[in-house]
């Protein structure tokens, strides 16, 4: 089976290019910067890009990453130690934005490529990626929206694909340590490679081309909403969940940091302020307390 590494290649770059544009039509007057960075150790390089300190995104990044190296990472062979010991080429775009009023939910996407590669033996390629979202003060209406969009973008593929996509990501963005979900869920997918070549690059493709039509009619919705202290303090409380998740249990923060990855492009995931209160819980009845009860849970919002 033949797979087309240029055209994924391709379409990553463009990728990173319209959701980068999308998301400059929310602000007013910040842009993202560009830095072009190559790998030392192993081969390849990526395009970094990020906005800081604007009026509706405090800190955004939207990274395209294409590495090589002569051997998978531990984080990569856990749940596939087959693949110990093969040589690997991986291309992606991840993406993570934390905004400053706290009634616009933080978002996450990633989609990736990976193939490895052992002299003598067919590659192994495989797709992944997915997209979730963390909202500090809930509404429905939104959660709605970005999942009635997800699933839109799996059904062409499959009846049971938005629902098997939907609980893996329920599944893997829970904090064990904390018996929470990060935030409100959305798709996610890793090892894809059963349907064939042209089937797995699409839906990929459906994936990641549903992200801003998910994501930017909240900021748009949202980003004016009046706030206070209050609201700027438990914001930053929640924030420490997130990153506590991607240092802790994050399958592409951990593979690239074992890889020898540029930590500037890894770490470009964690907001620019961050608090945390020993043992804190919200008052029963308060909005922040409904985030607990009605949006960090498992619900079916489609």
């Amino acid at each position: 089976m033949s797979i087309d590494v240029a055209a994924v290649k391709n379409y990553l770059l463009d990728l990173q290019q319209r959701i980068c544009a999308g998301l400059e039509q929310e602000e007013s007057g910040a842009c993202f910067v560009q830095d072009v960075w190559q790998r030392e150790v192993g081969g390849g390089g990526g395009i970094t890009r990020v906005l800081e300190n604007g009026a509706v995104f405090e800190k955004g990044g939207v990274n395209f990453s294409h590495v090589l190296g002569g051997a998978m990472p531990a984080s990569a062979t856990a749940h596939r130690p087959e693949l110990a010991g093969r040589a690997f080429e991986a291309m992606g775009v991840s993406l993570v934005i934390h905004p400053r009023n706290p009634y616009v939910p933080t978002s996450h996407a990633n989609v990736r490529f990976f193939v490895a590669r052992k002299e003598g033996e067919p590659d192994v390629w495989w797709f992944g990626g997915g997209y979730d979202l963390t909202p500090y003060y809930g509404f429905d209406e939104d959660c709605q929206h970005w999942h009635r969009t997800a699933k839109a973008a799996c059904d062409p593929f499959g009846e049971t694909v938005y629902p098997d996509y939907k609980r893996w990501c329920d599944d893997y963005f829970y904090l064990k340590h904390r018996h929470e979900q990060r935030g409100a869920g959305g798709l996610f997918f890793d090892d894809l490679n059963s349907w064939g070549f042209e089937k797995s690059f699409a839906f990929m493709q459906a994936v990641g081309n549903s992200y801003l039509p998910a994501y930017q009619p909240i900021v748009n919705r949202c980003k004016n909403i009046a706030y206070s202290e209050r609201e700027r303090e438990f914001q930053l409380y929640r924030r420490g969940r997130y990153v506590e998740y991607n240092l802790v249990y994050d399958r592409g923060t951990l593979f690239g940091l074992q890889t020898g990855g540029r930590t500037e492009s890894i770490l470009m995931s964690l907001p620019p302020q961050v608090a945390w209160r020993y043992d804190w819980q919200p008052e029963p009845g308060t909005p922040e307390a409904k985030l607990y009860s009605d949006y960090i849970v498992v619900r079916d919002w489609a």
